[in-house]
């Protein structure tokens, strides 16, 4: 039951503030600290606020030898932030998956749930560009 209500919160607020783990916690009768290793452990919880589009990078086998690590050194470079960082102005996301789950389209982002595969590094711009 503790998933689905931090799933849920998660959808509605976009990420999971302490305040509503503290309650979460509390009308759940669930320790804290077990409330935070759930929220922490899934990479569908974010801790921090998103951006508005949330850019994921697959780093999976397939990917990853068909250039991903190049999309996304050119993503960061683009957007001038790390993984796991959001831009200054609260517009983009960025984070890296074990696997998006369409090995053959390699290499595959996703925005905001969309895919986007066979990338290369020059289409990532006019990728984001629609994402403005």
């Amino acid at each position: 039951m503790l998933i689905q209500i931090l799933l849920q919160l998660q959808n509605d607020f976009g990420w999971l503030p302490r305040e509503m783990l503290t309650e979460v916690s509390k009308q759940l009768e669930i320790p804290l600290n077990r409330v935070y290793q759930i929220a922490t452990f899934y990479k569908a919880f974010s801790l921090a606020p998103r951006g508005r589009h949330l850019i994921r990078v697959c780093m999976g086998t397939s990917c990853k030898v068909r250039g991903a690590t190049t999309i996304l050194d050119k993503l960061q470079s683009t957007l001038e932030i790390e993984k796991d960082q959001t831009t200054p102005d609260g517009r983009f996301s960025l984070e890296t998956v074990n696997c998006a789950g369409c090995c053959a389209l390699g290499p595959v982002i996703t925005i905001d749930g969309d895919y986007h595969g066979n990338l290369k590094v020059v289409d990532t711009e006019k990728i984001l560009a629609k994402y403005k």
